[in-house]
């Protein structure tokens, strides 16, 4: 083995969080550090039912289509007006229907389909991009840490939901526009925060001794750099994804995110506050199915936090 890959070797070791021996060996079955994490994120109950609701959300958004087809039996474009405003569970409508007579449960999870879309689209354009950028200015510092750190500072100083609205207002914006307008702001903070974990561990001892054996830069930033700041990425993604839901949602309710005849649980917000007298449900369905995803991701995020934080021992 040459001496390069026993330097890595020695730096993944390092690398990893200190804890006591008794604690890697229990009841004689070594136990890794994503292992002790995991086993402490199944003990916290609130997390677990976090987790749930969200794999259920993720499942009901792309099921859409067999839901559509198979169990209300109705597609989107489907509409009657002599159906308008339906009760749940009357008229073959499981939901109600809506002020055209159009499905509220289908237009429910193609709206989850769109809302969680656009948020889960804008979370993988702001880590790439937050990543990277937080990275190199953390690892290389000097006059390229000062340039893109000030240009980080601009976008913080810019007020996000003005500049969400202004460009919404010049343009008009799909699903998929949107998320990587969302995206364009959301990722500054992660930048700034990977930027400090990357200098506090690139002056760790096996960064160096990687450095001194021949190791090249960028295979120290992704190899032993990135790994040891995974866990606060993961954690910022799990605590920014309800915010994005919500910025989303509220684009949508103003009019200047996703357009109808496309349904996002903001813009079904929208067309509910106008006929709110004649179907409640119309309101209150959408309203619960944006807070009952914020709150699951928020319960898994804390849970996720807590499970990751390397000073704690079983």
């Amino acid at each position: 083995m040459s001496t390069v890959q026993e330097t890595e070797r020695s730096a993944a070791a390092g690398a990893r969080p200190s804890v006591d021996r008794k604690t890697l060996e229990r009841n004689g079955k070594p136990r890794t550090y994503l292992g002790m994490a995991w086993r402490r994120l199944r003990r916290n109950k609130l997390a677990m039912i976090g987790l749930a609701i969200m794999i259920l959300m993720i499942l009901i958004a792309l099921g859409a289509g067999f839901i559509s087809e198979y169990i209300t039996g109705k597609s989107l474009s489907d509409q009657s007006l002599r159906s308008n405003y339906m009760g749940i569970n009357e008229g073959g409508y499981i939901l109600g229907s809506d002020d055209l007579g159009r499905d509220t449960l289908t237009r429910l999870v193609y709206g989850a389909r769109v809302s969680l879309g656009v948020a889960g689209l804008s979370v993988v354009v702001a880590l790439t991009v937050g990543t990277v950028v937080g990275t190199v200015a953390g690892y290389y510092g000097n006059w390229l840490d000062s340039i893109l750190m000030r240009f980080v500072d601009i976008m913080l100083s810019i007020p996000t939901l003005f500049l969400l609205l202004l460009v919404a207002t010049l343009w008009r914006m799909g699903p998929w526009k949107l998320a990587l307008v969302i995206a364009a702001v959301a990722w500054v903070t992660l930048s700034r925060l990977v930027r400090g974990e990357v200098m506090a561990v690139k002056s760790r001892d096996y960064v160096d001794a990687a450095r001194v054996v021949g190791v090249g830069n960028r295979r120290i930033m992704f190899r032993h750099i990135l790994p040891n700041v995974a866990p606060v990425i993961i954690v910022w993604a799990s605590l920014v994804v309800p915010g994005l839901i919500l910025t989303e949602a509220t684009l949508s309710f103003l009019g200047l995110g996703v357009q109808p005849p496309t349904p996002s649980w903001g813009n079904m917000l929208t067309s509910a506050q106008k006929v709110w007298s004649h179907s409640t449900a119309m309101v209150l369905l959408p309203g619960f199915a944006i807070y009952i995803t914020v709150f699951a991701i928020n319960l898994f995020g804390n849970g996720l936090r807590d499970a990751l934080d390397p000073r704690l021992t079983d």
